[in-house]
């Protein structure tokens, strides 16, 4: 396995503890080291920019001594390594993943309103990292639809069918072998498909809706087949499914294990990093951790 550690951030909240374990248990089955980062906030009338400030030490920040006396008696796997930063956390947590290998955070910090679903360092990180980042939502969320079909680990990954992301899957089939967990993949495609004919006047759509959900299922095979070869031990069973894919995929998230969803690719004329509004959807409303992965870079 690589030896890129798996990062956990830290602010002393309970969301963030959770995060802690489950970046934990990541890194112990990966055999990575696991670094746990505590990224101070800069004052509010300090400017980022200008404010210049070496990183503090690791010994005596508290929320930092809090998690070594919760890890004490864990043993010897993972290594672990205490860092603790001064900056904006929301610029200075994806720069972090620029060396790591996965960025695990709880859903909400300390900060701002308690009613949000998804804490700005969490949105700012799921965008801009340029490793996976998990973010571990707080218990008891509540989504609609019915419960597994059957028991046991499973991982769940969104695919689009019409442009893949090779980086998603692979990094789907991978927590799936770690965990001896089934993957549950989930094609989603649009329907009904309506077409306009006049203002205010819809056509029924011509094409038939069999054929669309055969060929989705063709190509999702097609795009399973090489990560099917190098993990022949992972059980990937391809579904797909008529409709929003944001809602299927948090309905799937339910007693899931991970929900693994991609991040836009830039493109020439939207440069910025992009989540997508699938991904944005899944991580706002799923009930299990959720782990974002960037694209691989484009070729040329």
């Amino acid at each position: 396995m690589s030896t890129a550690p798996v990062i956990a951030a830290v602010d002393g909240s309970e969301d963030s503890l959770r995060a802690l374990e489950w970046a934990f248990d990541a890194a112990r089955r990966r055999a990575a080291p696991l670094r746990v980062v505590h990224v101070r906030q800069y004052a509010a009338w300090g400017q980022a920019d200008v404010l210049v400030a070496a990183p503090p030490e690791a010994e005596g920040d508290p929320v930092l001594d809090e998690v070594r006396a919760r890890l004490a008696d864990r043993g010897v796997e993972p290594a672990v390594e205490y860092v603790a930063l001064e900056g904006v956390p929301g610029a200075v947590l994806p720069e972090l993943g620029t060396d790591a290998q996965l960025l695990v955070l709880g859903s909400r910090g300390r900060g701002g309103f308690a009613s949000l679903l998804l804490g700005s360092n969490g949105l700012a990180a799921a965008r801009d990292a340029e490793c996976p980042v998990v973010i571990v939502p707080r218990p008891g969320r509540e989504v609609h639809g019915e419960g597994p079909a059957e028991p046991g680990p499973r991982v769940v990954v969104g695919l689009h069918a019409d442009s893949p992301d090779d980086a998603t899957l692979a990094f789907a089939f991978t927590e799936a072998a770690l965990r001896g967990a089934r993957l549950q993949v989930i094609a989603a495609y649009p329907w009904p498909v309506q077409t306009w004919s006049a203002p205010g006047q819809l056509v029924p759509p011509v094409i038939d809706q069999t054929a669309v959900e055969a060929e989705t299922r063709v190509l999702t095979e097609g795009f399973l087949a090489p990560h099917r070869e190098r993990h022949p031990d992972v059980r990937a069973d391809a579904e797909a499914l008529p409709g929003d894919a944001a809602g299927r995929l948090v309905a799937a998230s339910k007693d899931a294990d991970l929900v693994v969803v991609g991040r836009h690719r830039r493109r020439l004329l939207a440069p910025a990093r992009m989540m997508g509004s699938v991904t944005q959807a899944v991580l706002l409303h799923a009930a299990s951790p959720v782990a974002v992965v960037p694209p691989l870079p484009a070729e040329g």
